[in-house]
């Protein structure tokens, strides 16, 4: 049975001459107060974290796959201890629910130290289509490591930031759409969002139970492997999991380097064109592929996807209402916002939450209708269909193929405080996130020091075979992206002397009257 939250703490231990826990738990925290300080990608470590660890070393590493693992958890997933779950809302700021989600459960089962709370987009990105990626009232904005004045995209920023900036090995983010795969790609990490029903709901703040799953960012995929088999399983409490104990495995184990030999993949060129130096990296990216044994074929785009990101955002406002109100009602009585409408007017009279941008998403979904609604649930049933049947799963078997590729996005936009986001359009895991597939991201090179990601998506329940082909690439391409920690792309050597004036003197000989 997993470990308590209470026993973890109360357990008595026995120094070891080892203390591996503990070394790893206070080398994680010296460099979050280190490499924090300019970031805001940690809200609060948990001043727990240390006895933790030295309890875990009192019990050895027997059967702990995760033993003495430093992991941050995004700040809308519950934690038992002192830390509030508060996904960035001063509303939830006595939000100290006392509990742990099931997935942090398991976690400390197999090991893991939970150190404590990463930052995110406001409301996972809920609050308003004006917003900046990366901030919230709690935690300020979220910066780039790449490039300080840079988003690190939403809403699992911290988390991305975190592990990126080299703080923790792990951590633990959320997607409803694109949420956790946009900040792992920006940043230049992994990131994986799994099949929908592989990792427990429960006990995190939701938007969507049609398309919200909590999953790892990491800095290498047998990293993300070994986080989501210990927090893989059924949960009785959320119904979409009923197929999880039977479907997971041991991801890590499933890795292999020769994956992508023989595999008939399917290249969507059509989530290319950000620009044409990602194109050009995705270019080198399909070249690694073939080099590894893949056959790629060109994927043309299915009928109706222009009817799908309306379909969504119908399903998004209804379900965001009634499942965050059914969330509010659990919390505890320091949380005096207990219904959407409460937020609404909570917003309205705080200062700081409505100073950068406001909240007509939250004023949308609470005009909504309900879960009954016709119009919901046509919007469900058509958005469902696009997305998975006559989406992703007739892409694959038109083509033959077994597997989908394309960018993750583009490079990291500038923070706007001004305008908000101004990213130009969704990334290539909008079709996952709406049938609730796999979908994983892998570094595959930068532009001027900006990191770009590579996805691979595949049908329900493939998260194995995805993950061993992320890994297959990532073994292949080298295409690791270490931050520079600069205040801007163009302060980086090989740009800024060229956003000088010429100096024709220093060119004498060369240029001359």
């Amino acid at each position: 049975m997993p470990l308590t939250f209470a026993a973890l703490i109360l357990a008595a231990s026995t120094p070891t001459a080892v203390r591996q826990a503990q070394a790893n738990t206070e080398a994680a925290i010296a460099r979050i107060q280190t490499r924090d300080v300019d970031l805001n990608a940690v809200i609060a470590l948990d001043p727990t974290a240390e006895s933790q660890a030295r309890v875990l070393d009192g019990q050895g590493a027997r059967d702990r796959p995760l033993f003495g693992l430093p992991i941050l958890l995004k700040d809308n997933i519950e934690s038992a201890g002192p830390l509030p779950t508060t996904a960035g809302s001063l509303a939830l700021a006595g939000n100290v629910t006392g509990r742990d989600a099931p997935l942090v459960q398991r976690l400390r089962h197999a090991g893991a130290v939970i150190l404590g709370k990463t930052n995110l987009s406001e409301w996972a990105n809920m609050r308003s289509s004006h917003s900046m990626s990366g901030w919230s009232a709690v935690g300020g904005q979220t910066r780039n490591p790449h490039a300080l004045n840079r988003t690190p995209c939403g809403s699992s920023s911290g988390s991305a930031v975190a592990v990126a900036a080299g703080m923790v090995d792990a951590a633990i983010g959320t997607e409803t759409d694109g949420s956790i795969t946009c900040p792992a790609a920006i940043n230049g990490v992994v990131g994986f969002k799994p099949t929908l029903g592989l990792v427990s709901r429960s006990r995190i703040v939701p938007i969507s139970h049609s398309q919200d799953t909590a999953g790892p960012i990491a800095k290498d995929v047998s990293t993300a492997a070994r986080v989501l088999t210990a927090i893989a399983g059924s949960d009785q409490a959320d119904t979409a999991t009923r197929e999880a104990d039977r479907r997971r495995t041991d991801y890590a184990a499933a890795l292999r380097t020769d994956a992508l030999m023989g595999t008939r993949i399917g290249v969507l060129r059509l989530k290319a064109g950000w620009s044409p130096a990602v194109d050009a990296l995705f270019e080198r990216a399909l070249a690694v592929l073939r080099a590894k044994g893949a056959i790629l074929v060109d994927i043309t785009e299915p009928e109706g996807r222009d009817k799908l990101g309306e379909a969504e955002f119908t399903v998004l406002l209804s379900e965001f209402k009634a499942d965050l109100n059914a969330y509010l009602a659990t919390t505890p009585p320091t949380v005096t916002t207990r219904t959407l409408a409460d937020l609404i007017a909570f917003n309205a009279a705080d200062p700081r939450e409505l100073a950068l941008f406001g909240q007509e998403v939250f004023k949308q979904a609470e005009a909504s209708k309900g879960l009954e609604d016709p119009d919901y649930l046509a919007a469900r049933a058509l958005s469902l269909r696009l997305a998975g049947a006559e989406g992703i799963d007739a892409m694959l078997a038109k083509n033959n193929v077994v597997t989908l590729v394309a960018p993750t996005g583009p490079p990291a936009w500038m923070i706007d405080a001004v305008n908000g986001d101004q990213s130009n359009g969704s990334g290539a895991g909008s079709l996952a996130a709406v049938a609730g597939y796999p979908h994983l991201t892998v570094p595959m090179g930068a532009l001027k020091g900006l990191p770009a990601g590579l996805s691979f998506i595949g049908p329900k329940w493939s998260d194995a075979q995805i993950l061993s082909f992320g890994y297959a690439y990532e073994q292949a391409s080298l295409a690791e992206v270490r931050p520079a920690f600069l205040r801007s792309v163009e302060d980086a050597r090989t740009v800024a002397p060229l956003l000088l004036p010429f100096d024709r003197k220093a060119h004498v000989g060369v240029y001359s009257d």
